[in-house]
């Protein structure tokens, strides 16, 4: 007789039985469906991996340019994305590129949704393109043969929208964030504005209690054991190995929380879990060569901040090359790049915000206070947020001046002025920071520095000795078909195997689950005893973070113990009472360029009309507030639309604005100075120019303070301060208000 038809006995206890017997009921059909939720997960992989080119791409894409045909053959290739019909794509707005991620996973996290980094470009208007890989390297394929590739992509994509305002915007995810840089490095013509999410930049950069990440390869003896790996694969690194280190991270999300989640909402969770699982079990490989160079130049070595990166032609990778504004997006709750690791690459290359500008780099960077790191590029809510907003704003980001700021985001409301001027449910801002503001979150000592690297010498010690002496053992012991068995067996692909249809007994779960569902009764929901699972659920996740805490503990212990030896870093080579710094001086050569580009902006302050007057007044007055925000950028586009005479490009127009940028910060009592000469006799169009400015300025705040008298300064340069009407909206003039 079924349990759920059993009769329960009148009494005190009846209740409670009654309660543990609709549990049970509960219970076994949630099991039943669970394991049937396991064998969907198991076909759906083996479907998954059978295909040619598996992706997690929700949009139709056309192929544009298959790597595998380049002369350099590589496994990538360049897709356009198709977009929905509901979507209006404006082809005069610069495109955008999304690289994704190959870093154990196969490609489309980018786009694995409507609300994703492609999706939200899209809706803004903007063509997208995607560039994924295959899961198989093409032989001999290098990370610089990748970077080639990939520069022709971008090419491709230029030559295909001659008519667009800008360069590609081009967004890297984690693995690709740090590849991206490297190729804009050496490719700085090709590229409009950057997106770095969630990428490491700063491998060796972070604060002792977190993120022992950073310490695994120390705590290996170095990439020996990458090589080994390698060598075992047959020249092949396999991904799965990159999954499960990531895993190794969260043991409680790895070892219950997923599964557990699925478990307990599977009459709901069952389309999202098996969405996710989709790409997680998308396993890739790597050659041998690609990971060595990962691990040793980026993870252990920590060289690419340094600019200690060499290409085979001689060019050296310098972050400092860099053109294109560089948003940097990161969070507080990532244990994978911590904000640390994205940002610290900034101190590494740069000594102040003045040495940026020298550079003439904008670096934006925004620090989500809890998202994870897979969420920085899949979570919803981020991609409505901070990515929709990054879509919406390129623009603004690419005209602004060059520096250091950070990205705030304040919900719109029916408070907010001029609403309308903000495109989505958030108004941003980028407000003004120094390298303190970077500092201020944490870093390495200098005792640190000379703990990674002693790690990093024995690491090359450890490999030196390894290809010497045991690699030929190992290479003459491994076939390609032993290292592909091997692959096969490994614990991640075989979780996806055994639960499949391939399984004879999972056969009995699919038929056990179609009767279930016909007669499934879900527990309500103030059942005693589901609330004792959800207790005993939390406890075991306790229990599974409170080891991986004391694990964390231990590994940082032992890390900055060994290698923090005197001993140690005498005997390899390392001074204990050195002071190590990776910044490195402005060149010679880029001194003298820098000095002749000034005397060149100096002697161009008096040149010009009422455009270059009009820019650098605005200029000098919203300086002052320290911040640009989306509602005064809107404004000026409004007006560049509006206005009567030759339209600007948005490139020339960023040249523009950088130009008076620097004459202000060069000499600004000259450039002011100089503003009456460019001014037209015309007062109309002074007055049009001074009416415009004020607009701009007015949009996202009142005038008041500072910014108020820099107007009426400005107004005096332009002849109207006798005229008080132009000065309605502006807060009564304060002697007494600081000046900045």
């Amino acid at each position: 007789m079924a349990i759920e038809n059993l009769k329960l006995p009148d009494g005190p206890l009846s209740g409670l039985v009654a309660s543990a017997v609709e549990y049970m009921v509960d219970a076994g059909q949630r099991s039943v469906l669970f394991l049937d939720i396991m064998r969907q997960r198991g076909d759906q992989y083996r479907e998954h991996v059978a295909q040619t080119a598996p992706h997690v791409l929700q949009y139709a894409a056309e192929l544009i340019t298959d790597g595998r045909k380049l002369d350099e053959p590589v496994n990538y290739a360049l897709v356009r994305i198709v977009p929905p019909k509901d979507i209006e794509i404006d082809m005069s707005r610069r495109p955008f590129v999304v690289v994704d991620p190959r870093a154990g996973h196969g490609p489309g996290i980018g786009g694995f949704k409507a609300d994703s980094e492609i999706g939200v470009a899209m809706r803004a208007g903007h063509p997208c393109y995607f560039i994924g890989f295959l899961p198989e390297p093409v032989p001999g394929q290098t990370i610089e043969r990748i970077a080639r590739a990939e520069a022709k992509f971008i090419e491709i994509v230029i030559d295909r929208h001659p008519e667009a305002d800008g360069k590609p915007c081009v967004i890297g995810n984690c693995q690709a964030g740090w590849a991206v840089m490297i190729l804009a490095s050496l490719r700085p013509e090709l590229f409009g504005p950057l997106i770095i999410a969630g990428a490491p930049l700063a491998y060796w950069a972070g604060v002792h209690g977190k993120y022992p990440m950073r310490y695994s390869g120390g705590l290996l003896g170095g990439s020996w054991l990458t090589a080994l790996t390698s060598d075992l694969g047959a020249g092949k690194f396999d991904g799965a190995w990159l999954v499960q280190h990531f895993e190794n991270q969260n043991p409680s999300n790895t070892l219950w929380t997923k599964q557990y989640n699925v478990y307990s909402k599977v009459d709901s969770e069952a389309e999202r879990y098996l969405d996710f699982e989709r790409w997680w079990g998308g396993h890739v490989n790597l050659n041998a060569e690609e990971i060595q160079f990962i691990v040793d130049e980026l993870f252990i070595g920590n060289n690419l901040a340094a600019g200690r990166i060499e290409m085979s032609d001689g060019q050296k990778v310098d972050l400092r090359n860099i053109r294109s504004p560089i948003v940097v997006f990161c969070s507080q709750g990532d244990n994978v790049t911590p904000p640390q690791q994205a940002l610290g690459w900034i101190l590494d290359c740069y000594s102040s915000v003045d040495e940026i500008r020298a550079y003439g780099q904008t670096i934006v960077y925004t620090v989500h206070e809890s998202i994870g790191h897979l969420g920085i590029f899949v979570s919803g809510g981020v991609a409505k947020k901070e990515h929709a907003e990054f879509s919406s704003n390129i623009d603004l980001i690419d005209v602004l001046p060059p520096g250091l700021y950070e990205a705030t985001f304040e919900a719109r409301g029916n408070e907010t002025l001029n609403a309308d001027l903000a495109a989505g449910q958030w108004v941003m801002r980028c407000e003004a920071r120094t390298l303190d503001d970077i500092r201020a979150m944490g870093g390495n000592s200098p005792e640190d520095e000379r703990r990674f690297a002693a790690a990093k010498r024995v690491s090359e010690l450890n490999l030196a000795a390894y290809q010497k002496f045991l690699r030929p053992f190992v290479k003459g012991m491994v076939t390609p078909q032993l290292a592909e068995s091997a692959r096969n067996m490994h614990p991640l692909r075989l979780q996806y195997e055994l639960f499949s249809s391939q399984n004879p007994w999972m056969s009995t779960i699919k038929a056990a689950a179609d009767r279930v569902e016909d007669k499934r009764k879900p527990v309500s929901k103030d059942n005693p005893f589901l609330a004792f699972q959800e207790q005993m659920s939390k406890q075991i996740v306790h229990a599974l973070d409170s080891w991986r805490d004391a694990q964390e503990a231990l590994s940082e212990t032992v890390f900055l113990n060994v290698y923090g030896s005197p001993l140690l870093q005498a005997a390899i080579g390392i001074d204990p009472n050195s002071v190590p710094s990776r910044r490195r001086e402005m060149s010679a050569e880029h001194q003298a360029m820098l000095a002749k580009r000034i005397a060149e902006l100096k002697s161009q302050i008096e040149e010009g009309g009422l455009r270059e007057a009009a820019i650098r007044a605005l200029l000098y007055v919203g300086s002052a507030r320290g911040m640009v925000d989306e509602r005064s950028i809107e404004a000026l586009r409004r007006v560049r639309r509006d206005h009567a005479g030759p339209r600007m490009t948005l490139a020339e127009f960023k040249m523009l604005v950088r130009e008076q940028f620097f004459m202000l910060l060069l000499d600004r009592g000259a450039s002011l100075a100089a503003i009456p000469k460019l001014l037209p006799d015309d007062m109309n169009q002074r007055r049009a120019a001074f009416v415009a400015m004020r607009e701009v300025l007015s949009a996202s705040e009142d005038l008041t303070g500072e910014r108020a008298n820099r107007l009426k300064q400005v107004a005096e340069l332009f002849g109207l301060e006798g005229e008080k009407e132009w000065m309605s909206n502006v807060a009564p003039f304060d002697p007494k208000a600081k000046a900045s």
